[in-house]
């Protein structure tokens, strides 16, 4: 067993694909398939079923990956001890949502950048149910989302916050001026929204359809900052996250609104995979926790 052949295992796990593992590590597809043969010889076993172009670990390719991660961070740790850090990979690859990137990942990145240097950050967005199936295939080493409250056997959940998400108008908009307001008065207003894999619209519509009712939006898109100055510029409504819009509620730019008969909350979650190795950069993300960071 070599150490190139760990590294492309892992790198394989990581993408997927034998051909996209071999381009990455600079490697030609035959070297790859060639090391991955001989790893499986030698423990008289099959890592990946291939069908067509996918591949997905079998049940000892899965137990192997712990295994392989471990021995991978060893080797890391062996090179600082013996004065050679600049020979160790020190990164963090970090899944998160569109909105989560936009609005919390600033004060993360300036975080690293002042106290860790080193580290190289790299940040993949996706919904919540990509972000956890890239945890998954250890795509990434942690999951940061806003949903409601999940659990998995095979994750460990490291954070979970409560973030309401709220109606939001342009301070103008007529609808501010109502004292009583219900569900009902709002599926008829001019919405922007999410798209619809949002996974607060889709609790928004679910609650919507129970009461046979339904939002027609005017226009959608899956970035929260343009809803955001839309609804101010043309008197409209929108349903978003409270951290998205408090800043805005604050300076006057938007009002929320109180609608009695409706109230939905998501948690920001934090997790990783119960077999990946944790690393000193993972363990780090986790006490920005502790901070007020995520």
């Amino acid at each position: 067993m070599e150490i190139r052949q760990l590294n492309s295992f892992v790198k394989i796990v990581e993408l997927q694909s034998f051909s996209k593992a071999a381009e990455a590590l600079g490697y030609t597809q035959a070297a790859v398939t060639i090391q991955i043969r001989q790893l499986e010889q030698e423990f008289s076993t099959k890592f990946f079923d291939r069908v067509g172009k996918h591949v997905e670990l079998t049940p000892p390719g899965k137990e192997f990956l712990i295994y392989a991660n471990e021995i991978l961070r060893k080797v890391d740790d062996v090179h600082t001890a013996l004065g050679n850090p600049k020979l160790q990979e020190h990164k963090l690859t970090i899944g998160t949502l569109e909105s989560l990137l936009s609005y919390k990942f600033p004060a993360i990145i300036k975080y690293f950048y002042e106290n860790y240097p080193e580290v190289s950050l790299e940040v993949k967005t996706g919904s919540p149910q990509e972000l956890t199936d890239m945890m998954d295939h250890n795509q990434v080493d942690i999951a940061y989302f806003l949903d409601r409250r999940i659990y998995d056997n095979n994750w460990i959940k490291v954070q979970e916050e409560a973030e309401p998400v709220v109606f939001v108008a342009a301070p103008d908009a007529d609808i501010v001026h109502e004292t009583d307001i219900h569900l009902s008065d709002l599926v008829h207003q001019p919405f922007f929204l999410t798209e619809k894999n949002s996974n607060y619209r889709y609790a928004l519509e679910q609650t919507l359809a129970a009461e046979r009712m339904s939002i027609r939006p005017f226009f959608e898109t899956g970035d929260t900052e343009v809803i955001i100055h839309l609804i101010r510029e043309n008197k409209a409504l929108s349903f978003l996250p409270y951290f998205a819009v408090e800043d805005s509620i604050r300076r006057g730019e938007l009002r929320e609104l109180k609608v009695r008969d409706f109230d939905v909350t998501m948690y920001r979650q934090v997790f990783y995979h119960k077999d990946k190795w944790v690393t000193n950069e993972m363990r780090e993300f986790m006490n920005l926790s502790s901070m007020g960071l995520l």
